[in-house]
């Protein structure tokens, strides 16, 4: 009786790991095709042809691709994870989500991790090296030379991280202990490089989710239809449309050997065209869409902005009163036997809300820093070089995300598999920083940002420059 008992428990283990091996396969495979038809849009269409160099783009591809996939499966992460709680938690008993269980999400938390480690140190370094290979001098020409000459390379990086993180961890925490340590590869050091990474992943996440929050009003307001208050947008049409009829005589009149001031003119009546384009959208929108849509989307940002502030701010207090808000204190509940949210369900769809609302922020404040400008995808016109660059960017933003909200306090959940194990996450000192800083950055941007043009009067009054009103970001363009 006992032997089949057993026979039986074996069976369903089997089952059960079936089950979620196929689960996690087609969820990734539904984040693989939605991120190769992303990066098709932006990679640059002269990169295929038909050569050696074409295979390189086509291996190059299909590492980006998996890359932005682990990338867009790192986001979902959380938001799954807290979704799956709650309906675990209202439906214990349902038949049909007898597959949704802690045991299927620890298994993707810890593919997720496995996954980016693999990404970041091993397939986009890969990615990039076979891309700028060309084989070694004196060695016959093709994808061999090149494939040996990028796993040459690949170990001498590795090399040098060993080094790097070795030299580090000796001045960090000089001990006999540790430094052994650092010689077990796959249970020390590894993670402990991961643990780097991520700590630079949420201190990039620190400098670019402020920018992003204030950043995205504009962003919003570039998509749109701003409210005609005393404007007439005939007449813009008419006097829009006169300068561009000027500008096409002036540019059909013009020598063809004069190619810069053709350039430049081109150039502008683009840019008259494309404001012209802008204008006639304004005009066509309905009263609803400009007077309704417009400032309840403004409205519905600075509600979530002042919600994520808030949340931080109650997040330090805890941190200073109990130890358990720590994002590496006690382990919580378990799936499907609490609800992290006093407010339940609702509370949990708003901490998804905030989550996916910081992704997008950290991403438009990325691309808003001056430093990180050039890296902006342009559609059917980057390429692959810069396509691995974006795909790493947004692989160590996203991987961050997690610990990033958990860190804030936006939610509870605790950190699954190896995004829990990291060891500054138990530091309270960096974790009491990290927030305060956060708060304060958010809240000088924000207020930076509604006062920009009270300021700009101020200075424009007291006689001093316009270029030193000229903003320390850039603006995204929007597709």
């Amino acid at each position: 009786m006992e032997g089949q008992d057993e026979v039986s428990a074996r069976e369903q283990h089997f089952h059960s790991q079936v089950r979620e091996s196929t689960i996690c396969f087609l969820l990734f495979a539904i984040l693989y095709v939605v991120s190769y038809f992303i990066i098709t849009r932006y990679k640059r269409k002269s990169d295929e042809q038909e050569d050696e160099d074409a295979i390189v783009n086509r291996i190059s591809l299909s590492l980006s691709t998996f890359t932005l996939a682990v990338s867009a499966g790192a986001v979902l992460l959380l938001p799954f994870s807290i979704i799956s709680n709650e309906i675990l938690l209202s439906f214990p008993q349902n038949y049909y989500i007898q597959w949704l269980n802690g045991s299927l999400i620890h298994g993707l938390w810890n593919l997720a991790s496995l996954f980016s480690n693999l990404c970041l140190f091993v397939l986009m370094p890969f990615a990039f090296f076979f891309l700028e290979s060309e084989g070694f001098a004196g060695l016959k020409k093709g994808i061999r030379a090149r494939i040996l000459e990028t796993l040459v390379m690949l170990i001498l990086l590795a090399l040098l991280i060993l080094g790097i993180v070795w030299v580090a961890s000796a001045l960090i925490d000089n001990d006999a202990a540790s430094m052994e340590s650092l010689y077990d590869l796959w249970e020390f050091y590894l993670p402990y490089l991961y643990s780097c990474i991520s700590l630079m992943g949420c201190l990039l996440l620190l400098l670019c989710t402020p920018v992003g929050l204030s950043r995205m009003f504009t962003v919003m307001g570039q998509l749109l239809v701003k409210p005609a208050i005393l404007e007439d947008l005939d007449e813009q049409i008419y006097i829009i449309t006169l300068e561009e009829e000027a500008l096409q005589r002036r540019l059909n009149g013009m020598s063809s050997a004069v190619e810069y001031n053709v350039m430049e003119l081109e150039q502008e009546l683009e840019n008259v065209k494309t404001l012209k384009t802008k204008l006639e959208r304004r005009k066509k929108a309905s009263a609803w869409e400009r007077n309704l849509v417009y400032p309840a989307v403004m409205v519905l940002l600075l509600i979530e902005t002042s919600i994520s502030v808030l949340l931080v701010a109650c997040n330090i207090l805890c941190l200073l009163v109990d130890e358990t808000a720590m994002p590496k204190g006690t382990r919580g509940p378990g799936i499907g036997n609490a609800s992290l949210s006093a407010f339940g369900f609702v509370g949990a769809a708003l901490e998804i809300i905030l989550i996916f609302y910081l992704m997008v922020s950290s991403v438009v404040g990325f691309y808003s820093l001056r430093f990180f400008g050039n890296f902006i995808p342009k559609k059917d016109d980057t390429t692959m070089t810069k396509i691995i660059g974006n795909c790493v960017s947004i692989l160590v933003l996203s991987s961050a995300l997690p610990v990033m909200s958990r860190t804030l306090g936006i939610t509870r959940f605790d950190l699954l598999g190896d995004f829990g194990r990291f060891n500054w996450l138990g530091n309270f000192y960096i974790v009491l920083s990290y927030n305060l800083l956060f708060a304060i950055v958010t809240t000088l941007c924000l207020v930076r940002k509604f006062t920009s043009a009270v300021r700009e009067e101020l200075f424009k009054a007291l006689g001093f420059s316009p270029l030193l009103l000229c903003p320390l970001t850039v603006t995204v363009p929007v597709s």
